[in-house]
């Protein structure tokens, strides 16, 4: 099958675009999925670059976290999905724990079926290969948070791929009293399309020196000692991107499909949108310009792969 690969960490330069690489075994839990489109995440390059490598699994790999296609074959311990099924899923269980070896930028890509939800109905396969790794993300950061109804929150870069769902659970999802985000200039009516109250720009203030406190403050761009001092008395802080002092914690994903499927009523009724970067979709043969484009950080909502062969 074609398929990107590296065979060393390094820059974007070391991704091949190869048309000989085996297409994946399935074991009895596993499903094999057709990729229609992938997602891209910072997370892929920072494994690229060799940030985990001594957690990750032997070179060469193909990267990609995020895939939305059709299930092809279906192991023998399967129970809930068949051929034919349309699905979506983060593929990496434990983010930084030894990260499957054959990604999702290829023709086909072997999952556990506990990973994958089936797509919500009124979402393509751009859309859907959008959602899995981020909203996952931004589920599992207000839970340890233990958000709740009525709550406050601060999220640094709304505009993001996982900022974007945080802002719109926090407000449809969990039930918050206020939400507020930081952004550029350009993106503040974006921020307030997708649910924040205050829509803050990071250009003109800063976020730490104002009145404001919040019961969480979610840090999704990497800002951990800025983050705690907008935090109240009783609030806590999360970050996705490393270490963050009291009273704040970090946490890496844990993949789990059964929080897409609890998701998707809301993306089916529409409360919950995705937001593609307008250069996306990057076809195929573009993957590398699609992380050199990723890596510059001006990418609005989800750098998106689409159609692969």
């Amino acid at each position: 099958m074609k398929a990107w690969k590296y065979d060393e960490y390094g820059s974007v330069d070391v991704l091949k675009l190869a048309t000989d690489v085996a297409v994946p075994e399935i074991k009895d839990d596993q499903v094999l999925v057709k990729v229609v489109a992938a997602a891209l995440n910072p997370v892929d390059y920072k494994r690229r670059l060799g940030y985990f490598k001594a957690t990750d699994s032997p070179l060469p790999t193909t990267p990609g976290y995020d895939v939305a296609g059709v299930v092809v074959k279906v192991g023998s311990q399967v129970k809930g999905l068949k051929e034919g099924d349309e699905v979506y899923g983060d593929i990496n269980e434990k983010a930084l724990d030894g990260p499957k070896q054959f990604g999702t930028l290829a023709e086909y890509t072997a999952v556990e079926e506990r990973l994958l939800s089936l797509k919500p109905k009124n979402l393509d396969f751009i859309q859907a290969a959008a959602l899995p790794l981020a909203i996952e993300t931004a589920y599992e950061g207000l839970e340890r948070a233990k958000f709740s109804e009525g709550k406050t929150i601060l999220v640094l870069n709304g505009a993001g791929g996982v900022g974007s769902f945080i802002i719109q659970l926090a407000k449809h999802v969990f039930g918050a009293s206020k939400v507020a985000a930081t952004s550029s200039t350009g993106k503040l009516e974006l921020l307030k399309s997708l649910g924040a109250d205050v829509a803050i720009d990071y250009t003109k203030e800063n976020f730490e020196d104002l009145p404001d406190k919040y019961d969480v403050v979610y840090d999704a761009i990497g800002q951990p000692e800025k983050a705690v001092k907008a935090v109240n008395e009783t609030g806590v802080a999360v970050s996705i991107t490393g270490p963050i002092p009291p009273p704040g914690f970090s946490f890496v994903l844990t993949s789990d499909g059964s929080i897409l499927t609890k998701l998707n009523p809301y993306l089916e009724s529409g409360k919950i949108k995705v937001i593609i970067d307008p250069k996306s979709p990057f076809p195929f043969d573009k993957v590398n310009e699609a992380y050199a484009y990723l890596e510059s950080h001006r990418a609005t909502g989800k750098v998106v792969i689409y159609p692969i062969p």
